[in-house]
């Protein structure tokens, strides 16, 4: 397989077009596979595409479809209010990064692809089994055996909290790319979103701490907050 071409599962969310760019420096080749299965705003897709298209990679939709009939929750569901869950948010949906992670070894089998590119996190995301770092490794291992091949996944993110993933996208040259480009907020509206639901309210703080620490790294005198999220 092509040790220097890379599949980036990709929303066009904040933590997938951070891994669009740590890829882009990582690997020569890189592509973005997104996954239509149903969700609330299909506006994601659209604006993934966007994003691809200005960062000059390739991008596939792939239907998955089946998902959003098989389980019930708020991500895929109108009728299911975003809110805290007896076990998970409402938002968690059942088999989704094992979905993802499938069909993306198998579309990266087809291109040639050895390395395989997740955003998901353990730190910030409500204890989601399948954002944890042992449901990936053990992910690695089931497509490895099942189609005899060495795929690498990997997980820039994995142990990073939302103001070390800004500082990330800094790092990478894409802060303000990220912050006004992409697409996280459950109410699909772009960049700092809505600021109420729990995506906006995580990544509205994280970008305001690592603001912060900026600022007092760049300043230690203190200066004005004009660029923190309100």
């Amino acid at each position: 397989m092509n040790n220097n071409k890379a599949i980036v599962v990709f929303s066009g969310g904040q933590d997938s077009t951070t891994c669009l760019l740590w890829a882009q420096k990582k690997f020569d080749q890189v592509e973005t596979l997104s996954f239509d299965y149903g969700q609330r705003h299909d506006r994601e897709l659209h604006h993934a595409a966007e994003i691809a298209e200005s960062l000059d990679v390739p991008h596939k939709v792939m239907d998955l479809s089946m998902l959003g009939q098989l389980t019930e929750n708020a991500l895929t569901r109108d009728d299911i209010e975003i809110e805290e869950g007896e076990k998970y948010p409402t938002t968690f949906v059942d088999g989704r990064n094992h979905l993802f992670l499938l069909m993306a070894g198998i579309y990266a089998k087809q291109v040639d692809a050895k390395h395989i590119i997740t955003g998901v996190c353990e730190t910030d995301y409500s204890g989601y089994p399948d954002c944890r770092d042992a449901f990936v490794k053990s992910m690695n291992v089931t497509l490895n055996l099942s189609m005899d091949e060495d795929f690498v996944i990997h997980t820039p993110l994995m142990f990073l909290n939302k103001a070390e993933t800004w500082k990330m996208a800094d790092e990478l040259g894409g802060l303000d790319f990220v912050r006004y480009n992409t697409l996280t907020c459950y109410e699909g509206i772009v960049g700092d979103g809505c600021g109420e639901c729990p995506a906006c309210k995580l990544r509205g703080r994280g970008l305001n701490e690592y603001l912060a620490e900026k600022q007092a790294a760049d300043d230690p005198e203190g200066g004005n907050s004009d660029e923190l999220q309100s």
